[in-house]
């Protein structure tokens, strides 16, 4: 694999490149001297010097493909790292989790996870040396598999959800203590300590939403910089922010107010938008993607409260004068269950995926989007970034996970023509704009499907086809025979 130092040293001017390009890159050029002098000279740590590369726009420009990780046999739904960034953890509608060393693209260890429908979320827990991993899944089980000395790996169940289970959150730098939240509204808290689940509240919509039981949960995030909070999100257009201190764990008072509620004015009150994905900076900045919409990063003091009905009521929408939050826009999102992320050491970057196969990149502090890659056939919906160095793990519909780093020669051209460039998406199963719609039309369809049935008439395949794309966030299944589920062929060191 090229270093990143020989992808910089290695790079040429263009010649047709434009005299404001050319003072760019000359800056950048000067930029990184100046800090290489500082840096040996010592008025520049060597901490902060790394930090400025790998916040670097020109390592940015350089990403390309180096690796694609082949191993699972249904789209993967779910990547990450863990703390070290040595050992990447990926999930799949296979049902199989497997460990991979991603700088050489083998596997350290794949084991049927237990579950009975696809994994949306897998987690390695900090400070178990690797060998403890959280998932959860379509079947709604919460598992917790441990990895032990010979290499065989033991799973069991810690609870279920009445409905699919898309996201977990881990506690920061805890082994421990992590959160689960699914369709049924419910949130969850497990400590592996005592194996045991606490049902904190199932999570109500605002008043008047009469078509919702509870707000179906796609997303939850934890506050880096304060572990006590997190935030929930799903099919209405609120994020809801709790505090897990004002919990009495003897069960004698209520815990389902939030301590605040997040949505961009002009979308306060629309039943045609949900969200799916969640993300907390190490500023305690909040990033939210919006189905069918664009995403945004809120700071702290951008809550409506914790009173929201009352905001909602008294219309204080209209004349209130918050600030807004910052926009960032060009991505598709109608499709699946989509993550957002930051990426760089400081959160300098915002990254999503997109209905189009597309990676995008955006610079957080203007909201210029600064790189759109191709990543995938279909959809991409998880982009993972390493803890530590310039690099990005992303997976969608497709059944391999690719490896980004900045070993391209040339630097990539910005972005242009995105709405023209975007593939021609065809087909009713695109046109599903709100939840409100999007749970009438799979009550529709699911008594077609018995009428038809009753009638001996086959389904049509476009029905199926959305139904699987949704209820999985992929298009297919794959029926195989399962590994063993030991590590015999694929021992964990």
């Amino acid at each position: 694999m090229r270093s990143y130092q020989s992808a910089i040293r290695g790079s040429t001017t263009d010649p047709s490149t434009s005299r404001t390009m050319k003072k760019r890159n000359r800056a950048s050029v000067d930029t990184a001297v100046v800090d290489i002098c500082h840096r040996e000279v010592g008025h520049l740590s060597t901490r902060k010097f790394a930090h400025r590369l790998a916040a670097s726009e020109d390592l940015v420009l350089r990403l390309d493909l180096v690796r694609k990780l082949e191993k699972h046999r249904g789209c993967v739904n779910t990547v990450s790292f863990n703390a070290d960034g040595d050992i990447l953890v990926s999930g799949s509608d296979d049902r199989r989790v497997i460990l991979w060393d991603w700088e050489t693209g083998s596997v350290k260890l794949s084991f049927n996870s237990g579950h009975n429908n696809n994994i949306f979320q897998a987690k390695i827990m900090p400070g178990t040396d690797e060998r403890t991993i959280v998932t959860c899944a379509a079947d709604g089980q919460v598992r917790h598999a441990t990895i032990l000395e010979c290499g065989k790996v033991e799973t069991r169940l810690l609870a279920r959800h009445q409905g699919r289970a898309h996201k977990l959150a881990s506690e920061p730098g805890s082994p421990h203590i992590f959160y689960t939240c699914g369709e049924d509204g419910l949130v969850q808290h497990f400590d592996l300590r005592t194996g045991e689940a606490t049902e904190l509240f199932s999570c109500q919509p605002v008043r008047g939403r009469s078509f919702m039981r509870v707000v179906n949960l796609n997303a939850i995030a934890i506050d880096p910089r304060n572990p006590n909070l997190f935030v929930v999100a799903g099919s209405d257009e609120f994020t809801r922010l709790y505090d897990i201190r004002s919990y009495r764990w003897d069960g004698s008072s209520a815990f389902g107010k939030p301590a605040d509620h997040f949505c961009p004015k002009h979308l306060l009150g629309d039943e045609n938008v949900g969200i799916t994905g969640l993300a907390f900076s190490d500023q305690s900045e909040l990033l939210v993607s919006y189905c069918e919409d664009s995403i945004y990063l809120f700071s702290k003091d951008m809550g409506w409260g914790s009173n929201v009905n009352s905001v909602l009521d008294d219309h204080m929408m209209e004349t209130d004068p918050k600030p807004g939050p910052q926009l960032y826009k060009g991505h598709r999102n109608c499709v699946t269950v989509k993550g957002v992320s930051f990426f760089g050491p400081k959160c300098e970057y915002v990254v999503s995926g997109s209905d189009c196969g597309r990676m995008f990149i955006w610079r957080k502090k203007d909201s210029e989007l600064v790189r759109v890659m191709e990543a995938d056939k279909q959809v991409v919906n998880c982009i993972q970034s390493h803890p530590h160095t310039t690099m990005l793990a992303s997976s969608g519909i497709d059944r391999d996970i690719k490896i980004w780093t900045p070993t391209a020669i040339e630097k990539a051209p910005p972005p242009k023509n995105i709405e023209s460039s975007r593939p021609k998406t065809s087909g009713w199963m695109y046109q599903m704009v709100s939840p409100r719609e999007m749970a009438m039309q799979l009550l529709a369809l699911q008594a077609s499907h018995e009428r038809r049935r009753n009638e001996n008439v086959n389904v049509d395949g476009n029905m199926l086809e959305f139904i699987l794309t949704f209820d999985a966030n992929s298009s297919e299944e794959d029926d195989f025979e399962e590994e063993e589920t030991t590590g015999a062929n694929h021992h964990f060191t």
